[in-house]
């Protein structure tokens, strides 16, 4: 089986996916760590290098790789992979993905990627909060129309990364 993790930036997929992968005796992987070792590069000098075009081309390959894979994965997206190249169709009606999609309110997000904006490059050029608040605002109002497609749905706001496992683990079972 493979669980696919779905959610904006700062939402918890890594995290979360290498204590569930952990704790169900699955591998764990990034599909943006996953690429850029594919391809030799960061995904940011992809971007550079070979244009968005390209990355959402490879992006779509690799995960129909992973996907398609018979080893038991927890995968983590990134959050715009499921709004390109009809991946949110490649996870839905692929029997052997279950999807979770990682809901975090807009504060809550803000708070979280405020602090580390300059390690994320879509918003490392936001000085304030408010910025970050209408950049995340715009992003998820786009984005959710694909994220809602997932199987299940996680509000983590407010949650321990212990219940929010637990709840990963019961939709398992």
């Amino acid at each position: 089986m493979i669980v696919v993790l779905i959610g904006y930036m700062g939402s918890g997929k890594s995290t979360l996916g290498k204590e569930l992968a952990r704790s169900l005796s699955y591998s764990f992987l990034d599909l943006d760590d996953y690429i850029a070792e594919k391809e030799t590069a960061s995904i940011s000098e992809i971007f550079k290098s070979k244009g968005e075009i390209y990355f959402r081309k490879k992006e779509t390959e690799y995960l129909n790789e992973v996907i398609n894979s018979s080893e038991n994965i927890v995968l983590a997206l990134g959050g715009g992979t499921p709004c390109y190249s009809n991946n949110m169709p490649l996870l839905i009606n692929n029997t052997n993905v279950k999807s979770f999609y990682l809901k975090l309110s807009i504060p809550l997000l803000v708070d979280r990627l405020f602090t580390e904006k300059e390690k994320r490059p879509l918003i490392s050029h936001l000085t304030s909060k408010e910025d970050l608040t209408e950049f995340i605002g715009k992003h998820l109002f786009e984005r959710s129309q694909y994220y809602s497609q997932s199987q299940y749905m996680i509000n983590t706001d407010r949650k321990t990364q212990l219940e929010i496992l637990d709840e990963l683990k019961a939709q398992l079972i």
